[in-house]
């Protein structure tokens, strides 16, 4: 196999303009191009493949068959990364982080369609090489080639016998380049786990690699789920606003205010706050706030509950402008009334409003996303280890600062997409051993209908995929004493 060394200045398609006018339609309708362009998007400018992906096969015309092929590849090729490249590795004389990048792109859409998919080697390999031609010119299309001829030699759980680490001497590598997660994250997942690794870790990790249903969330007040589901949706089985599609198109639920994309776990989350216990009784309607609101799902669950009986009022608080301004989109469209509901710009580690003034506060905090790698496979790749620590710190100051602004039997919930013990239990300890008279409640019992709810901390509720079919999300509630 020859080296590959990077090519020239790539040089406009040969016939002119024409053919130039050509190029670009062949483009336009390829579906392992717009894949293409996913991958080095999400590589080159940390862009997010759920929301690129959608607009880009919209603006190209790319739809039916072509459309679920782009998908496939795009989202499959950044879950299996971790395994294909160990892979590619073994049949490449070069390392890969010595590749040019659209080298590197084009072998893991390539042997993601030879490990991963049902379309034949050649077909996968043809394409490919045709692929790197059109994005980096013919120079490396004979290694590109050569390389991928190397993978189509033997399926995955053969070069995976050849690959992955022993797994009686490294059971945790083995597991990192089998389930394709850096092996930081499957030690991160074994904690969270807890007593039950040993029978679950491996279910978690391949959890994260399943292609996840739809979840929508009807809007509380509105129009009843079974009038809003189309007729092939499910209900949810927690969430009395879940449903999920097994396929089609949820815009028009969208546009139309009936319902919006939102784990069922992440609705969980806004009615554990909803229906956490308070003590002492609050002056006039209660007063919510949702610490870190954008882009405003949880805020328009939040919302829809805030009216039921007694009523109360809503302060949706977010620290960039173009988030605050999805939050009072997404209010709007699910309400012709925004009554009882204010948006503001607001850093909540520094608020403008005066401490013990809510009953109730919602602190979704940011976090590494490692509870929603089905939906957001790249985030696996994107994360460090070495980024929890600021993460940590921020999410301490928010809870910090959501335990301040609520009244004495007020109830905060602290919420993480990320069963990461750094990002969870460790940040509600270290911040309640600091602070007087908060209490821990039962997160678990307040949930009482969602079963395994709990984690190696009993009263912190924790959603797995591979338990409960949902993303990873983490709810500590927490209620401030009334001495």
């Amino acid at each position: 196999m020859g080296v590959y060394r990077r090519p020239g200045p790539r040089q406009r398609p040969a016939g002119g303009a024409d053919a130039a006018r050509r190029d670009t339609a062949r483009r336009s309708g390829n579906p392992r191009r717009a894949a293409y362009d996913v991958l080095a998007a999400v590589q080159s400018r940390e862009a997010y493949a759920n929301l690129l992906l959608p607009k880009l096969l919209a603006d190209r015309g790319i739809t039916g068959r072509d459309a679920a092929l782009a998908t496939e590849l795009a989202y499959g090729t950044l879950r299996g990364q971790g395994t294909y490249d160990a892979v590619l590795a073994a049949c490449s004389d070069r390392p890969l982080d010595k590749l040019d990048a659209p080298v590197r792109l084009v072998l893991r859409l390539g042997a993601h369609q030879l490990l991963g998919t049902r379309i034949g080697a050649h077909a996968a390999v043809a394409t490919s090489v045709d692929l790197i031609k059109s994005v980096a010119g013919h120079g490396p299309a004979g290694y590109v080639n050569a390389v991928l001829r190397r993978v189509a030699t033997r399926d995955t759980d053969a070069w995976l016998e050849i690959v992955a680490p022993d797994s009686t001497t490294d059971h945790d590598g083995q597991l990192a380049i089998r389930y394709s997660h850096p092996r930081w994250i499957v030690a991160a997942y074994r904690d969270a786990l807890g007593d039950a690794a040993d029978d679950e870790l491996e279910a978690a990790l391949a959890a994260g690699n399943a292609r996840p249903r739809v979840t929508m969330a009807t809007f509380p007040g509105g129009q009843p789920r079974d009038q809003v589901m189309p007729a092939d949706a499910e209900p949810g089985r927690w969430s009395p606003y879940a449903f999920t599609l097994d396929s089609g198109n949820p815009a028009d639920l969208i546009a139309s205010g009936q319902a919006a994309v939102q784990d069922e776990a992440s609705q969980l989350a806004a009615i554990a706050l909803a229906q956490a216990p308070l003590a002492g009784g609050a002056v006039g309607p209660e007063r919510w706030l949702d610490l870190c609101a954008g882009p405003g799902g949880k805020t328009r669950l939040l919302a829809g509950l805030a009216r039921n009986t007694p009523p109360a009022n809503l302060v949706a608080a977010e620290l960039h402008p173009h988030r605050a301004a999805l939050v009072a989109e997404a209010l709007t469209r699910a309400s012709h009334s925004r009554a009882g509901q204010q948006v503001v710009v607001a850093d909540g580690t520094r608020p403008p409003w005066p401490d013990g003034v809510f009953d109730r506060v919602l602190v979704d905090a940011p976090c590494s996303g490692l509870g929603a790698l089905r939906r957001r496979p790249e985030a696996r790749w994107r994360k460090e280890e070495s980024d929890l620590p600021a993460l940590a710190e921020l999410q301490r100051a928010l809870l910090r600062s959501a335990l301040a602004a609520v009244r004495p039997g007020g109830v905060v919930a602290y919420v993480t997409c990320s069963p990461v013990p750094a990002e969870t239990r460790d940040v509600v300890t270290a911040v309640v051993s600091a602070e007087e008279s908060i209490e821990i409640l039962d997160a678990p019992a307040v949930l009482a209908d969602v079963p395994d709810l709990r984690s190696t901390s009993p009263l912190f509720a924790q959603t797995w995929p591979h338990r409960h079919g949902t993303d990873a999300i983490f709810i500590a509630l927490l209620r401030r004493g009334t001495q």
